[in-house]
């Protein structure tokens, strides 16, 4: 019996995990493991196993994917503390969009989705960064410290902080790094 049609499938597995874990992209990742829990399938299948293909085509294939989407749509999501009367619409100079514009190419390259979340006052800005609810926030400067900087950005994330430090090209905002930890110590 000729069985080298097995061996082919048999070999997608191995190249299949191997592209799944080299994936940058996390929905490119969702879908390549899809593709090995359906070869993985096929295997059990042709191999005699019926009942093994049936649980791996719908809890390794199906279900898993689902609930890895929603983990990783949920996970992708940067929420920027703002002033409430702090947007695009009502900024005449073109700063803050200039600047929304700026994070968000950033963002998308690290397949980030941003998320602005308007606050009252500075007070309950930096509590919501203390208390995690938001991971940076964007304010604007009362005292400007250089004649480009007209907003001060603050990052919880230590990852964040360091792609916005590497990456933003635009002198509007100064950068600071928050620690959560040293919160009493630190002041925004």
């Amino acid at each position: 019996m000729n069985d080298t049609y097995l061996y082919l499938i048999i070999a997608l597995l191995p190249l299949t995990a191997g592209m799944l874990v080299t994936q940058t992209n996390p929905y490119h990742a969702l879908v390549i493991r899809g593709v090995l829990g359906a070869v993985a399938a096929m295997v059990d299948a042709v191999l005699g196993a019926a009942d093994v293909a049936l649980t791996e085509a719908l809890m390794g294939t199906m279900l898993s994917i689902t609930l890895y989407a929603i983990a990783v749509r949920s996970s992708l999501v940067l929420r920027l503390g703002v002033m409430e009367d702090q947007s695009i619409e009502k900024n005449q100079d073109g700063n803050f969009q200039q600047l929304m514009s700026d994070f968000r190419r950033i963002f998308k390259k690290h397949y980030l989705r941003l998320e602005l979340v308007p606050y009252t006052t500075k007070e309950n800005l930096q509590q919501a960064l203390i208390e995690k609810e938001i991971h940076a926030t964007c304010a604007p400067l009362e005292k400007f410290v250089e004649a480009e900087e007209t907003y001060q950005t603050v990052i919880r994330v230590q990852r964040i902080y360091n792609i916005i430090k590497s990456e933003l090209s635009s002198p509007k905002t100064g950068l600071r790094y928050f620690n959560v930890l040293d919160s009493g110590e630190q002041n925004l």
